[in-house]
């Protein structure tokens, strides 16, 4: 797979990065290097890094446990407490090697610690290659509310190796296909036929293009003033849904790419009420994902704590809810709203 430009980092796949990652470190001549895994990284990925990477400088690692509940700024207090004892300093360099929540954890301990050092994102799960790594977000959650607090920051460089998807489940997998369907339907509608249509298909096949169009989306808007937002297509309903399912005592946490597989089919609903997209195609949205995804136990009685929770999207302004609405696959319209009676109709669609 050919190398990835984006604006201020290439994004490197397979050997050839970490032929690219050891130059850096050693071109760069860093003071010291610091690595952050959770609990399965270092047991799983860890190994096959370390057993790579070319620098005769040491590595101290810094372990967070594993899990969404730890993104969270008292995990970040910790490793910088940890980077301050094994002293870092501004010309120190942090690889992150792991899903989403290391990298975008990771990435926003070191954009902020001593006002910025550099880091490099390594990411081992599909999620995380597809997405959270790529494109300069980084941020932690504030209790369940999904990434409240962060800032824009861009890595040295990022390390692709699909070797590393051996390491996590299928349901990881799956996961992270939703945000691959998600360019599909905004897009590139083949991403979305090849995965409904080829229950053995070979994912990694389809990173590089979902990569292309993220890099592309992001080039052109970098800090989410116009057409990025394209990228919270199935977010604005899947983040209220992924959060209320973290907090219910009564309830399993759904994955990532579960809640944005809900918010595509809640979105896409909507998007027939408000700009006429084919009913045809949701009822095909609909269909593909609960087949994929399996169906989450929503009743009538989750609507309002839902509703609740899409309040405090990051994307709200002046109090409306703003969705990325579809007029027909790779045809989106941004910054739409509706009425709360559409909204939970389109949850009561979704359980029906």
């Amino acid at each position: 797979m050919t190398t990835i430009q984006a604006a201020t980092y290439p994004i490197h796949f397979e050997g050839k990065a970490y032929n690219e990652l050891s130059k850096l470190i050693n071109q760069n001549n860093y003071s010291s290097l610091f690595i952050l895994v959770d609990d399965n990284t270092l047991e799983y990925c860890y190994p096959r890094f370390i057993q790579l990477l070319e620098t005769e400088k040491t590595i101290e690692v810094i372990q967070i446990a594993a899990g969404e509940v730890h993104k969270n700024i008292e995990t970040c207090v910790g490793v910088w407490n940890a980077m301050t004892e094994l002293g870092a300093d501004r010309k120190s360099l942090l690889i992150t090697l792991g899903g989403g929540v290391i990298t975008d954890l990771g990435g926003f301990v070191a954009s902020t610690f001593k006002r910025g050092i550099d880091f490099v994102n390594i990411p081992t799960t599909l999620l995380s290659m597809v997405d959270a790594s790529v494109g300069g977000k980084t941020g932690v959650d504030l209790g369940v509310l999904k990434n409240q607090i962060g800032v824009f920051a861009n890595p040295e460089l990022i390390v692709l190796d699909p070797e590393y998807l051996h390491t996590v489940t299928p349901r990881e997998i799956r996961s992270g296909s939703a945000e691959i369907i998600k360019y599909g339907m905004t897009h590139d509608v083949r991403l979305f036929n090849e995965i409904k249509d080829n229950p053995d298909l070979n994912i990694v096949d389809l990173i590089h293009r979902s990569i292309e169009i993220k890099n592309e989306v992001v080039l052109e808007d970098p800090k989410e003033k116009g057409v990025r937002k394209v990228l919270n297509w199935g977010h604005t309903m899947g983040h209220a849904v992924e959060s209320y399912f973290l907090e219910s005592e009564e309830k399993e946490a759904l994955t990532h790419g579960e809640a944005i597989a809900i918010g595509m089919i809640c979105e896409a609903y909507i998007s027939n009420k408000e700009l006429g997209f084919s009913e045809d195609k949701v009822e095909d949205i609909k269909k593909s994902l609960k087949q994929i995804f399996g169906i989450a136990p929503i009743t009538q009685e989750d609507y309002s704590a839902i509703l609740a929770y899409l309040i405090h999207d990051k994307k709200n302004v002046g109090g409306k809810i703003n969705f990325v609405l579809l007029n027909d696959y790779e045809d989106f319209k941004l910054n739409c709203t509706t009425t709360q009676e559409t909204i939970v109709e389109s949850l009561a669609y979704y359980t029906s």
